[in-house]
């Protein structure tokens, strides 16, 4: 496994989304995976991936309580980019365990899964951004995760709404279906509404975050 001694760019904050997704398959040959969660995000970082390695590795979290719309946009990317997501998921859990037990709920549906996926690799690229939430403020571009002991790449830290919007309109890419509905950040079903930024998820309950991004709690 990676160790935190690996020599990053000193100019790694300058580097373009571009440039890290290069760096990070360039240094983790084979042990490497982008996150998808087939939001705007994975439409700019799966183009960007494939672009600089067609058998690149995606996988994605399947909770049992995505989206249709999400479902469909997963058998469009594998189609598009002829790859085969890996699937990682938990047992199905008891009808509305996520408002009884919510905690346990992202325990069983999200972060054991994503445990399990992440324990062949040295590093892991998600869609974070800086913009998105305050807990999400201070995302570097490439770091050590000491939650998860390898390496982390968010390659579009910096990047904006538009942004991402501009890249997937220029590329003509697909997106989530959802976000022309006013869902800017999407998870599932039973916890996910219409609003700007990561406000429509867990809308009510005081969280932004479902423990895959943050240590220490599952909030």
């Amino acid at each position: 496994m990676a160790t935190p001694s690996l020599q990053l760019p000193t100019e790694v904050e300058s580097l373009s989304a571009q440039e890290v997704v290069a760096f990070c398959l360039r240094e983790f040959p084979g042990r490497v995976s982008l996150a998808c969660s087939f939001q705007k995000e994975e439409s700019v970082l799966l183009d960007l991936l494939f672009a600089l390695e067609p058998g690149a590795r995606v996988f994605a979290i399947d909770t049992h309580y995505l989206f249709p719309e999400t479902y469909e946009l997963w058998r469009e990317v594998e189609r598009r980019y002829d790859t085969k997501i890996e699937v990682f998921e938990g047992p199905r859990v008891e009808d509305r365990l996520w408002e009884t037990k919510p905690d346990l709920y992202l325990a069983i549906a999200k972060v054991e899964p994503l445990t399990r996926a992440l324990l062949d690799l040295d590093c892991w690229i998600t869609g974070v951004r800086r913009d998105q939430s305050p807990t999400r403020a201070d995302a570097p571009k490439l770091a050590w995760d000491e939650a998860h002991e390898l390496w982390k790449a968010n390659p579009l830290a910096d990047w904006s709404d538009e942004d991402c919007w501009a890249y997937i309109r220029e590329r003509g890419l697909p997106y989530n279906a959802l976000h022309d509905r006013g869902y800017a950040s999407i998870g599932d079903t039973h916890s996910t509404i219409p609003g700007a930024g990561r406000e429509g998820r867990w809308a009510g309950t005081g969280r932004t975050e479902c423990g895959l991004h943050t240590s220490g709690d599952a909030a």
